[in-house]
């Protein structure tokens, strides 16, 4: 099964949507079997916020791709991109 790397950007210090976007992604990979989502949280205009070229915040990637770019995905939505990253399987 293939594993869901979801990478948060935000601003520092956390704005509420920054904030916001974290706290559903982590809600959300706690839906799926343990181990198999990770989420991580960068500073937008760190050397990691570099390499996703990220100039809104916040901005989630889910494995390597910008899938929200300057708003907080809905819990649902975020459901229905992980279950496409892992190949269409639902908790």
């Amino acid at each position: 099964m293939k594993k869901v790397e979801i990478l948060i950007f935000g601003a520092q210090p956390p704005c509420t949507r920054c904030l916001q976007a974290e706290r559903i992604a982590r809600e959300v990979a706690a839906l799926f079997p343990e181990g198999l989502v990770s989420v991580e949280k960068f500073e937008a205009w760190s050397e990691k916020g570099q390499t996703y070229n990220i100039t809104m915040t916040p901005t989630t990637v889910i494995n390597g791709e910008k899938v929200a770019v300057g708003k907080v995905l809905e819990a649902e939505a975020l459901k229905v991109q992980i279950e496409r990253a892992v190949g269409g399987i639902a908790d």
